[in-house]
């Protein structure tokens, strides 16, 4: 069975999207911040430049990261937890199939 097949059942799949969405909205508070952070430092044209590339650049990684289906969710879930977004803890409650691959691929 590849990981991309692999079956969520129905209280998988809710704990998957709360889990997802925790990871999710800590990621956009953390840009937040550094966006404020990074706005508050602008002193010239070019500054705001390099905001705005910056934000570009944000917005493509997050946008392709965040993927919620359920082919990929393994391999969302795993680059999550390498980035720091998700601790292996608050993915106890899949079943133990998935979160050993999750934990593999997380250390890869």
């Amino acid at each position: 069975m590849q990981v991309s097949d692999t079956e969520w059942s129905t209280t998988e799949k809710q704990l998957a999207q709360a889990i997802f969405k925790r990871a999710y909205e800590r990621e956009i508070n953390a840009l937040i911040e550094e966006v404020r952070a990074k706005a508050s430092a602008i002193a010239e044209l070019d500054d705001m430049w390099r905001l705005h590339d910056f934000l570009s650049a944000r917005r493509h990684d997050i946008d392709g990261k965040y993927d919620y289906r359920y082919s990929v969710l393994i391999f969302v879930f795993a680059r999550l937890v390498k980035e720091g977004w998700l601790s292996l803890d608050e993915l106890n409650e899949l079943n133990k199939d998935k979160l050993t691959k999750i934990a593999a691929l997380a250390r890869m």
